[in-house]
């Protein structure tokens, strides 16, 4: 081959480069949201995930996976993405897009292997429990406690005790419906607690419910990321007002 063949030959093989170059730039500039789809599997065995939780670290928010660990959201090429469940180790990964500005992935995660000091336990309802009893939220008339009924209530005895002095069967219906609504809200916080979403101690529960003073209808009709987004913003202004209770 002559010397103008052969510089004819380069000069082709780098306008080739260079254009493959502009494509890669150009597929990446369209990429202005990337849908990320997957599913969350168990490294050790088969297993359904509920109450995945799928965080976009970048932008602060997040949504829930399905039953079966299965996942899809949109988000932004490089934004961290942080996966969720309550028993697990957290997993992140940064978001990258294809052709399609889609990215498709699998995502393991192990169990979490600790060792505990022996603590009172309280058990963790599913989002989907609370969510039906958030719904189901409605005053009710007090019953008479007596015998061992007492020590199997005793709040409700002690409800029924003030009632009988004075005489309010509403009042007590009325402390009655708050005290379910507190404790809907506790076990909200526990399954928050327990995803890393916030951070508060068991202790610190009752006096935070206290002034989350949260409107009965919104908790019953919020959706389970609006509630999220508004106890996590009333615990910033909660840990502001009380700062002497945070500090490690």
């Amino acid at each position: 081959m002559t010397y103008k063949g052969i510089l004819l030959l380069s000069i082709i093989a780098l306008i080739s480069l260079f254009s493959f170059a502009q494509d890669g730039e150009e597929t990446s500039k369209e990429c202005d949201e990337v849908f990320l789809n997957g599913v969350v599997k168990d490294t050790a065995r088969p297993q359904g995930f509920y109450n995945l939780m799928v965080i976009n670290m970048s932008t602060k928010q997040g949504v829930f996976g399905g039953a079966k660990g299965d996942f899809s959201v949109y988000a932004r090429i490089d934004d961290t993405i942080a996966f969720s469940v309550s028993g697990y180790n957290k997993r992140i990964i940064v978001v990258k897009a294809d052709d399609d500005c889609q990215m498709d992935t699998m995502i393991y995660l192990e169990s979490k292997v600790q060792e505990y000091e022996t603590v009172e336990v309280y058990p963790i309802k599913s989002l989907e429990e609370i969510k039906k009893e958030r719904e189901d939220l409605s005053k009710r008339e007090t019953r008479t406690v007596t015998g061992v009924n007492v020590l199997q209530s005793p709040i409700t005895a002690l409800y029924e005790r003030f009632s009988k002095k004075a005489q309010s069967k509403r009042l007590v219906a009325e402390m009655e419906h708050q005290d379910n609504i507190n404790s809907i809200l506790k076990e909200l916080l526990r399954v928050y607690v327990s995803y890393d979403v916030v951070y508060l101690e068991e202790d610190q529960f009752e006096a935070f419910v206290y002034f989350l003073n949260i409107d009965e209808h919104f908790l019953k009709t919020a959706s389970d990321y609006e509630l999220i987004t508004y106890i996590k913003d009333k615990l910033e202004h909660y840990k502001s007002m009380n700062q002497e209770l945070f500090t490690d």
